[in-house]
């Protein structure tokens, strides 16, 4: 079982949820790609992070050591949504595995590979749209436009970057798949 990102649904609008997410940690990989090549480039790394290319923090004056302290690394369960935003530059995309909230900066294990970077995201109100299909610029790029049209039509004022968030696995049938566009507002 996959654990999702928390958020609070605040109200329905044509179009969109507005919901309000609580601060969170990420760890993410700046990618200079394609839109689509972005994140099938970041997965490898930031898999490997999960999957325990990591040093593990431990509480001093634990009881008994256990197999994580004796390797050094930890494997961290999987979180969805995997979010994209685009970067600083062009062609550059920023690539996010959200952490289980069960962590904290404290407790989150540092990644072996200096790519990867953990970054806490404050909590936020955003809009949100959802939708099934395949991963597309164009799909995720209709959408955005959408939610940002929907957004300002509901007197509400976009303050961020737009979030492509992916929530199912590739071999999942794209009919099937969830996605979503997600837009930060001015509280």
């Amino acid at each position: 079982m996959t654990e999702q990102q928390p958020y609070r649904v605040v109200s329905r609008h044509p179009g969109f949820e507005l919901r309000r997410y609580p601060a969170h940690l990420v760890a993410e990989m700046q990618i200079q790609a394609s839109f689509t090549r972005a994140p099938i480039e970041a997965l490898r790394p930031l898999a490997a992070y999960i999957g325990g290319a990591n040093r593990a923090r431990h509480p001093i004056g634990s009881a008994a050591p256990s197999m994580a302290a004796a390797s050094g690394s930890e494997k961290i369960a999987m979180t969805v949504p995997v979010v994209q935003i685009e970067g600083e530059w062009p062609g550059a995309y920023l690539i996010q595995f959200v952490m289980p909230a069960s962590f904290t900066t404290a407790t989150l294990p540092e990644p072996v590979d200096a790519r990867v970077r953990i970054r806490a995201v404050p909590a936020r109100l955003a809009a949100a749209m959802r939708f099934s299909g395949r991963w597309t610029e164009q799909a995720f790029s209709q959408r955005a436009t959408m939610l940002g049209r929907s957004v300002t039509a509901a007197g509400l004022q976009p303050t961020g970057a737009i979030r492509y968030a992916r929530f199912d696995p590739p071999w999942k049938p794209w009919f099937l798949r969830r996605n979503e566009v997600v837009l930060p507002v001015v509280e």
